[in-house]
């Protein structure tokens, strides 16, 4: 059986081969492909959507009824405007079928503006691009909860706050501790969230009412409680992971290079993590329960392959493929559908994801620390390939987010089940600007979609012995382990 030493050695051994390999690469490539430099989008102008504000005018062709629906400056109709048009009867009124709110807005938010059809992202109404060249994480941070960049004080003020609350409960790192070595970080991560709820009753409405978040200074107190202790909670995490026991946070570091120092510090109290690498970090970065189970939820719907597991799949393609020369047999595979692209396309962006652009110019900074990791060729050879065929042009797919983010964590050795919770710890800056601005939106409602209902009507219940089996749908074979067949083989059981 596997120590919890070994485990940790082979932690170590593991990132250092990885590193080996870039710095062997690096080395042996001398005419390696330069990344090309991307330029700012807020340079291309794209004017404000016009006043939109009018009506909508439906005629009911089944009653020959009008309807006239107002309809906002923002362009949007209120979904419940349509209940009213109704056949009368037993007829409740016509519903929106929208699957996964492809066309359906639930809020009205000042923090986040995007065009995908444009390749536009803005927080308060700056463009990443600038933002990522010219602020560190807790600025963007206090923009998105606040409305405005931070003065110099107002910055000090926050950087001190946040690292004040930068320590976790012995109780959570308990919990932590107890858990499985091998249990996946990003369930660490949630179970953690979801249990400082229990340390701090102070912030549950349930407990203290329900006008207990009306308070701004209780707020605030949250927010900066979440966004400090949260690296210092995926931290522990990943020391879990090796077998090593947790870092308490540093006081005299920025968000990030602490971050790093808990990770790599071994307890060394004068180490201090590779500024770079730190700052690539940063730009990587940049409904009525209690502020810690909301976010417990949100961390979890971001586990998965389809969401922060997806720059593992695009590492797992780059690698099948191997080397460029396999580049046009891959691209056929994908017009064919005998192949899946990863790392392309995205719901939301219909040209070339602005994030993409931002983390593609931080590879080179990260290669030049560590080493080029070879997959890097392929990847860029994959892109131009990509962006000169037809198929993906017309189809609108241009690489997204997790295209080059994988390769840049691989690089800094991070091993690929933790890359969700490196996704984790900067939105919660996101999350937390979103709960705080829930909470003085006159229309914010407990979220309760509503289903179109296909299923049997009505039927009467019979009793179990005049039942038949019916249906296709039934309980289908439960593996049992060898050790229950060893149970019931012997007497008595």
């Amino acid at each position: 059986m596997e120590s919890v030493g070994d485990r940790s050695r082979a932690v170590a051994r593991g990132r250092l081969a990885v590193l080996s390999a870039h710095l062997t690469a690096s080395v042996e490539s001398s005419d390696a492909v330069v990344l090309e430099t991307c330029g700012v989008s807020a340079q291309s102008f794209v004017a404000p959507p016009p006043n939109l504000k009018g009506s909508l005018t439906v005629i009911d062709d089944r009653t020959g009824k009008k309807y006239q629906f107002p309809i906002s400056e923002e362009g949007s109709l209120k979904a419940t405007d349509f209940k009213k048009i109704t056949t009368g009867n037993n007829d409740k009124g016509l519903k929106l079928y929208d699957p996964g709110y492809l066309n359906t807005a639930p809020v009205r938010s000042s923090i986040c503006y995007i065009d995908g059809d444009e390749g536009i992202l803005r927080y308060r109404g700056y463009p990443i691009e600038e933002l990522a060249d010219g602020s560190s994480f807790l600025e963007v941070a206090y923009l998105l909860m606040y409305g405005n960049l931070p003065s110099e004080s107002q910055l000090a003020d926050w950087e001190f706050a946040v690292s004040q609350h930068s320590a976790v409960p012995q109780g959570i790192l308990d919990i932590i501790q107890a858990m499985p070595h091998d249990a996946h970080p990003m369930g660490v991560l949630v179970s953690a969230m979801s249990a400082l709820s229990i340390f701090h009753p102070d912030a549950n409405p349930a407990l203290r009412g329900q006008d207990l978040y009306k308070s701004k200074q209780v707020r605030d107190k949250q927010i900066v409680r979440i966004l400090g202790k949260a690296p210092t909670i995926a931290a522990a995490a990943y020391l879990r992971m090796a077998g090593r026991p947790p870092v308490l946070p540093s006081s005299n570091l920025s968000y990030s290079e602490n971050f790093l120092y808990m990770l790599d510090s071994l307890g060394n109290r004068s180490y201090t993590p590779n500024p770079r690498l730190a700052r690539v970090l940063d730009i990587l970065a940049s409904s009525g329960v209690d502020v810690y189970t909301a976010l417990a939820g949100a961390v979890g719907a971001l586990y998965g392959p389809l969401h922060g597991g997806a720059n593992e799949a695009v590492l797992k393609m780059l690698s099948e493929i191997g080397t460029i020369d396999n580049i046009p047999e891959f691209i056929e595979g994908v017009k064919s559908r005998k192949r899946k692209m990863s790392g392309f396309g995205h719901r939301v962006y219909k040209n070339y994801d602005p994030r993409a652009k931002v983390i593609k110019k931080l590879a080179e900074e990260v290669f030049s620390i560590v080493g080029r990791d070879p997959l890097i060729e392929v990847a860029i050879a994959l892109e131009k390939a990509a962006l000169s065929d037809e198929y993906f042009v017309k189809r609108k797919l241009y690489p997204n987010v997790d295209f080059y983010s994988g390769l840049i964590y691989r690089a800094m050795g991070f091993p690929t089940e933790f890359f969700p919770v490196l996704f984790a710890i900067p939105r919660m800056a996101g999350y937390l600007s979103h709960w705080r601005e829930s909470l003085d939106d006159p229309d914010t409602k407990i979220m309760r979609p509503a289903q179109v209902y296909t299923g049997v009507w009505m039927r009467h219940f019979q009793p179990l012995k005049e039942r038949l089996s019916a249906g296709a749908d039934k309980l289908g074979q439960v593996s049992v382990s060898n050790a229950t067949r060893r149970r019931l083989a012997g007497s008595g059981a």
